[in-house]
């Protein structure tokens, strides 16, 4: 990977563990939270992209449209279902299981519907992130309760609809050729309005969620289309089986993050496993 490639991957992971930050500290809020954000996200880069659009022209319109469709109907499952593990589980869990099982699960559908053979450093990869993740998972001993238990599936679920958007999104700005700030705006404007009839339907329930989270609104807003963008710039400049590993380095972000700021238990045991995890996603990239 170049240098160039690296600066973007390290400076998104940093505003990716930033957002999920915020977006944990308003992990009640659900859908409309996703909205609130979507929304914003749409409003706040407007001026940004139709400057860009102005300088590099517009985009072939069916490729677009077909990219960011399918892009933002995986997006809308991605934070809907991001959300819930914040509102059941602590982020140093539901954030290591889902950023780590990604490129995890890329590999098995690779072996078993591609006819892929690993090498022993792709499979030592592979190990370490399943060893991490129950590390992670089983931080507070065999999960019992239902709230814990929803935290883990809620962060592998997560993990499985990363899999999938990393792939299609890497296949839209390098097959299509597409402008990642231009589609990842679109993501966010077809997001929005996908959740609009949630929205109209629930005014007072929206009003009180700006009201009470405003600050992890706009700062979701701001930094979530940020890192994305600087991943698909990086995926112009890298192959995505180097890009989408490299960015994990969110992974110990978010630990450090959750225990320092947001105090959240077992800090030793389950930065550990979020180390092993990122070890194993790094061995992926480069087998």
């Amino acid at each position: 990977m170049g240098f160039a490639a690296l600066l973007l991957v390290v400076a998104a992971a940093f505003a990716h563990a930033g957002w999920n930050f915020f977006a944990k500290r308003a992990g009640a809020a659900g859908a409309g939270f996703v909205w609130l954000t979507a929304t914003a996200s749409a409003l706040l880069y407007l001026p940004v992209v139709a400057a860009s659009l102005i300088w590099t022209g517009l985009p072939s319109l069916g490729d677009w449209l077909l990219g960011v469709l399918v892009s933002a109907t995986l997006h809308v499952a991605y934070f809907l279902v991001l959300q819930r593990g914040y509102a059941v589980g602590d982020m140093s869990v539901v954030y290591p299981l889902a950023r780590g099982t990604g490129p995890m699960l890329a590999m098995l559908i690779a072996v078993l519907l591609l006819g892929e053979r690993p090498g022993w450093i792709g499979l030592l990869g592979g190990l370490l992130v399943v060893v991490g993740v129950f590390v992670i998972g089983l931080s507070d001993g065999v999960p019992r309760s239902g709230a814990s238990l929803a935290g883990v599936g809620f962060g592998l679920l997560t993990g499985s609809l990363i899999a999938i958007y990393t792939v299609w999104d890497a296949h839209a700005v390098t097959a299509l050729a597409l402008s990642p700030l231009a589609y990842e705006w679109g993501n966010d404007l077809v997001r929005s309005a996908m959740l609009v009839p949630y929205a109209a339907t629930r005014r007072t329930r929206i009003a009180a969620i700006w009201a009470a989270h405003r600050r992890e609104i706009l700062a979701v807003a701001l930094l979530s289309p940020l890192a994305y963008i600087l991943v698909l710039f990086a995926m112009q400049l890298a192959p995505v089986s180097l890009v989408a590993p490299a960015r994990e380095l969110s992974i110990v972000l978010a630990g450090l993050l959750a225990w320092r700021i947001l105090g959240e238990p077992q800090p030793v045991r389950r930065m550990t496993g979020a180390v092993v995890v990122l070890a194993g996603v790094v061995l992926l990239g480069i087998a």
